[in-house]
């Protein structure tokens, strides 16, 4: 099983200092790739002179994560790609569970590791946990971590279980998938594209692990701060994309005029809370939805759509009106 982790870098030369060398340590057996979105800050020369068995991939422009990756992939040549972030330390044997998993799941087109916070160790990281899945509405959420709310990590989620969706932070998948389902959407950007690749592999029969017996730890936040407006633009407007892309016609229409209303509202509050910045976010984040939905629609696929993508009704009234922060009170495992 021939493994590439392929990192993604525009201007990270300060975290490619730092989270490289264990990357290198640790990763025996799989080649080592960069792929540099047009940095200005010397990334690619700090690679050639420290680093030179480090494969590198230079692209022309800064297309974002999605394009990023489409543009870097398409020059790698490898069984499995690990798309990692380039603020992820990863640790010793991370690699075995992977590769075990895949050879016991042949149905495995998608793996997570167990995602741990690299500032607070002993608990979940938000992007990614431990195994991502999504509400009947189409919000994302956690093993280990529902909006805000980290669980403390005490092994209860040391195992393998097939997920809804894997991070991007951290994400496993083979090459051949990847390329069956055309690459991440590049008008997604970043954010929320991985959703959408998992959810695009579920509707054609695929599947998506997670597994807790290998574990990283993500720093997070070193593209775009968790409550950075225009991070909110993207979440928002992704989330609708995703829905329009991955449902049937009638579903889809039904999820998205709740999710309009639904934004409202959490518009309002971000107002009453003096963020308006992020009210304008939203904002903008349904014009562009508006603006693209013709597009959107003519991406959808045509035919088996997964009627059971959802693993509870509502997070957002679990969370916010019954207090629910942990994922096995939400969801019985």
């Amino acid at each position: 099983m021939n493994i590439a982790v392929v990192i993604l870098n525009w201007n990270g030369k300060s975290l490619l200092e730092k989270f490289l060398p264990s990357v290198v340590a640790h990763s025996q057996g799989a080649r080592i790739y960069v792929v540099d979105n047009a940095s200005q800050d010397g990334s690619v020369l700090f690679l050639e002179e420290n680093y030179p068995q480090i494969g590198i991939v230079e692209n022309t422009e800064n297309g974002g994560f999605a394009k990023g990756y489409n543009d870097g992939l398409a020059h790698i040549d490898a069984d499995i790609y690990c798309l990692l972030n380039s603020d992820v330390e990863v640790t010793p044997n991370w690699l075995e569970p992977i590769k075990q998993t895949f050879a016991e799941h042949g149905e495995a087109a998608i793996i997570q590791p167990k995602i741990l916070d690299l500032k607070n160790p002993e608990y979940f990281e938000y992007a990614g946990a431990a195994g991502g899945f999504i509400d009947r509405l189409g919000y994302p959420f956690c093993r280990g971590r529902i909006f805000q709310a980290l669980e403390k990590d005490t092994g209860q989620y040391n195992d393998v279980k097939e997920v809804f969706w894997a991070t991007g932070a951290c994400m496993f998948v083979q090459a051949g998938v990847y390329r069956e389902l055309g690459g991440f959407d590049e008008d997604y950007f970043a954010h929320q594209e991985e959703i959408d690749l998992c959810w695009r592999a579920k509707n054609k029969g695929h599947k998506v692990f997670y597994v807790g017996h290998s574990h990283v730890y993500h720093l997070g936040g070193s593209t775009l701060k968790n409550m950075d407006p225009k991070k909110t633009f993207l979440n928002f407007r992704n989330s609708l994309y995703s829905i329009t892309k991955n449902l049937p016609g009638k579903v889809a229409l039904t999820i998205i005029l709740f999710r309009l209303l639904l934004d409202g509202i959490a518009g309002i509050r971000f107002v009453l809370q003096l963020k308006f910045g992020h009210c304008l976010a939203i904002l903008r984040a349904h014009l562009s939805f508006y603006s693209n939905f013709r597009k959107l629609y003519q991406k959808r696929e045509k035919a088996n759509f997964l009627l059971k993508y959802y693993s509870t009704t509502s997070i957002v009234w679990s969370h916010f009106v019954h207090q629910v922060k942990r994922f096995n009170i939400l969801v019985k495992d």
